[in-house]
């Protein structure tokens, strides 16, 4: 799985996919079991209504939005509620229709299914006249 959060228009008239406002990139871990691949996306302060996970054209995309709000009356502010945004190019081994995702206190799981292999048959030979 590659990451693309900053994708290159390969053809004219192609939107981009970034949208333009200043977004955090969350950080995630990825890794493999005997059923697919996993990502878990750490999410402070976003509930499951402010996420959006979507695939399209073989690219999952990744948006959260902070439901806190912050005072506005600071001496000092060192820390800012940006949404989040996050790319990555799945590869033909994800199972795009079985893909999952779950929320618990503020980490977001995304279970990507490999594709089944077809299984091997024999096939049966007819004798025709």
């Amino acid at each position: 799985m590659k990451e693309t959060t900053v994708p290159v228009p390969t053809e004219p008239n192609v939107p981009d996919t970034r949208e333009e406002t200043r977004t955090l990139k969350p950080p995630v871990d990825i890794f493999e079991t005997d059923t697919g691949l996993v990502v878990v996306a750490d999410l402070p302060g976003v509930d499951k209504d402010s996420i959006e996970v979507d695939v399209e054209k073989n690219v999952l995309t990744l948006k959260a939005r902070p439901s806190q709000e912050l005072k506005e009356d600071f001496l000092r502010q060192e820390y800012e509620l940006l949404p989040f945004f996050r790319q990555f190019q799945l590869s033909e081994r994800v199972d795009q229709a079985g893909i999952t995702a779950e929320m618990k206190y503020g980490v977001l799981t995304i279970h990507l299914p490999k594709v089944k292999e077809q299984q091997p048959r024999k096939i049966d030979v007819t004798v025709t006249a």
